[in-house]
């Protein structure tokens, strides 16, 4: 490999890819649930509209990992990063990352909307800034309440296309908000003794892990209420509705083991169904979007 190619894997890496692809997915999400009738979201509109998000959302990890080098260097999930390992300077990865942010500034203010443009920035300060500068320093509700810069990115999908704020675009990000506490707090149980030597206030450092156990469960209760609602609210159909049920009893199913079980494993395999939670309720509702069994469809 060479010098030229290992560096723009360091690059690569200071955006957090796979953080990246599943925010993503929910971005694209919220772009063709926001066709009415269901169609496809023309190319002039989707291609700067993902170049861009996806541009924002790169440039936020990068900020995340610039800020917290300290930290990083102290936990093992992250001491690798390029950062931490010296790879990169933070000098190039602040002028790194404050060009991604710019590009996707311009590209979404002049070739998407201007409205779309400001919610990113919105989630882009939230996220790397107020989040990871201050919340997750100060409190155990950090992962709650910096939530929802985390969780807006099917509304930023959908106004890219509508450049309207749609009651329904909020429902989805009111599902990735409540989705957040239980996955972050299960691989925060896991990291537990790490996020105590980093002097992080995480939930499982703070109140005990048998504490977070009981809001990992709690919080899965309340998301897969919270699951049901494009189905209540007409939103979307049976195709979702099965997905969403499924889905949801499995996630409950995870969350009472962790809560009943000490297990150690059982952290980790809820923090990673989690993951594939969101990805297939998302692709539920869109393959529902498509299919005659949705209502707006006859």
């Amino acid at each position: 490999m060479t010098t030229e190619t290992a560096q723009w894997r360091d690059y690569l890496a200071l955006t957090k890819p796979n953080v990246v692809v599943l925010l993503m997915v929910t971005a694209v999400a919220g772009m063709f649930l926001a066709t009415d009738p269901p169609g496809m979201v023309p190319m002039s509109t989707f291609i700067p509209a993902f170049v861009g998000l996806s541009l924002a959302m790169m440039a936020s990890a990068a900020i995340n990992q610039i800020m917290d080098q300290k930290i990083d260097a102290i936990m093992k999930r992250t001491e690798k990063r390029p950062l931490v390992a010296g790879r990169l300077s933070p000098r190039a990865a602040v002028i790194f990352a404050v060009a991604l942010a710019v590009a996707s500034m311009v590209m979404l203010y002049f070739l998407v909307n201007p409205l779309t443009a400001w919610l990113t920035l919105f989630g882009f300060v939230g996220y790397a800034f107020v989040y990871t500068l201050y919340l997750k320093r100060a409190t155990p509700q950090n992962i709650v309440i910096g939530g929802l810069a985390g969780a807006i990115p099917p509304l930023l999908g959908w106004a890219s296309v509508t450049n309207s704020l749609d009651p329904y675009a909020w429902l989805l990000v009111l599902i990735i908000f409540v989705w957040t506490p239980p996955h972050f707090w299960a691989l925060a149980i896991h990291r537990a003794d790490e996020y105590a030597k980093a002097d992080v206030p995480m939930l499982p450092v703070t109140h005990g892990i048998p504490f977070t156990r009981e809001s990992v469960l709690y919080y899965t209760i309340l998301l897969f209420i919270c699951s049901l609602l494009p189905y209540l609210t007409g939103m979307s159909g049976l195709i979702y509705l099965v997905t969403a049920v499924v889905l949801g009893v499995i996630f409950l199913v995870h969350a009472v083991r962790l809560r009943f079980s000490s297990d150690p494993k059982l952290p980790m395999k809820t923090f990673g169904y989690s993951i594939v939670y969101l990805f297939v309720l998302f692709t539920g509702l869109l393959v529902d979007h498509y299919l005659p069994l949705h209502p707006l469809n006859g």
